[in-house]
């Protein structure tokens, strides 16, 4: 019979880890010691961990380790931007991106699964499909990773899968990443993004808070059903009535997300029915031009364009922000530096 495998710590949650440490006789605090050193100090030796003593380490080391990520390839742009793959235990690849912003506030955009099942015709990740969820140590891992190129500030879930998709291992990731005794961050920092899992939506805002984005891209059925079809399964009218029933903090807006594709959803009509469909939500729209990828024949829509949208929205008060171009020099969008490593499956349909 084979020794048991030795956990990863980065895979509990603090109370996991205390109901372990507790289970084997130890003090309730030596949990929170033990997360201060990993998260805080970035510390993966516990012959390190100083402040326990020997014959603890010791005990330490025959039930636990903790994970320690390097990145496999690193790009990065003139504009700061830095695209990271990550090769994981079964040699399958995520990617995390590195997002400067002003004042040194850089942002974190991670991943939650191995592909997507998704299949968002826009979307380069979705061509890859699903493969499987991340573990909680693989999403943790992605921050404590490029925390060592300097802090970062705000972290987005919206790399590679869907983080509803995956909503358990995501809340338990969000329970590590808000430990004041570990990374720090505050629910206002952190934002999830969603392609629109409604009955997860409702899961989520009972069972921890974050910030919510809503990946829209279009404001008909007709159109939203061809480049999102989990659309078909959850309608406009249902997803925005979930939106509305969404409870939020003082000042707390949802976002939407709206990537412009040119030709495609960036007409005044667009915009005008997206305002209608807004009406009555605390909201902030994020355009984003389309980040034109080989194999897709969807265009970046006019500077023109893209103005005259937003200055649509901003005239009937709805924030709308234009969110500036980054990486445009490297494989910076979602998927893009997997897809050139690592070729696609050829049974995907990419017009889905």
């Amino acid at each position: 019979m084979s020794e048991k495998q030795p956990i990863d710590i980065k895979n509990l949650t603090l109370s996991e880890l205390t109901g372990l440490l507790t289970g084997l006789g130890k003090e309730t605090f030596r949990a929170r010691q033990i997360i201060k050193w990993i998260y805080a100090r970035g510390v993966t030796s516990f012959d390190a961990m100083t402040d326990l003593s020997k014959g603890l380490r010791e005990e330490l080391k025959q039930r636990f380790v903790v994970s320690d990520w390097t990145p496999e390839v690193v790009e990065t742009s003139a504009d700061g931007t830095r695209k990271y793959l990550y090769r994981l235990a079964d040699r399958e690849t995520v990617e995390a991106v590195r997002i400067p912003m002003e004042g040194g506030h850089d942002t974190l955009c991670i991943s939650t699964q191995v592909g997507c099942a998704m299949q968002c015709s826009f979307c380069l990740t979705g061509t890859f499909g699903l493969t499987r969820n991340l573990e909680v140590a693989e999403i943790v891992n992605q921050v404590c990773a490029a925390r060592k190129d300097g802090p970062i500030h705000n972290i987005v879930l919206m790399g590679m899968g869907e983080p509803l998709h995956n909503l358990d291992n995501v809340i338990r990731a969000l329970e590590i990443l808000y430990l004041d005794d570990g990374c720090g961050y505050g629910a206002r920092r952190v934002t999830l993004s969603t392609s629109g899992l409604v009955p997860e939506m409702h899961q989520l805002a009972k069972r921890i808070k974050v910030g919510l984005a809503v990946s829209l891209n279009a404001s008909s059925d007709e159109l939203r059903d061809q480049l999102m079809p989990i659309n078909k399964k959850y309608p406009l009218a249902q997803l925005m009535a979930a939106c509305r029933e969404i409870p939020l903090e003082p000042r707390q807006r949802i976002t939407f997300e709206y990537i412009l594709i040119g030709g495609v959803n960036d007409t005044q009509t667009d915009a005008k029915r997206l305002v209608k469909l807004l009406h009555g939500i605390r909201a902030k729209v994020n355009l984003i031009p389309y980040n034109e990828h080989d194999g897709s024949a969807f265009k970046r829509p006019s500077d023109k364009t893209v103005e005259s949208f937003q200055r649509y929205l901003l005239d009937r008060q709805i924030v709308a922000i234009r969110r500036a171009g980054k990486g445009q020099d490297i494989s910076a969008a979602c998927g893009q530096l997997k897809g050139k490593l690592e070729p696609k499956p050829a049974s995907v349909d990419v017009s889905r």
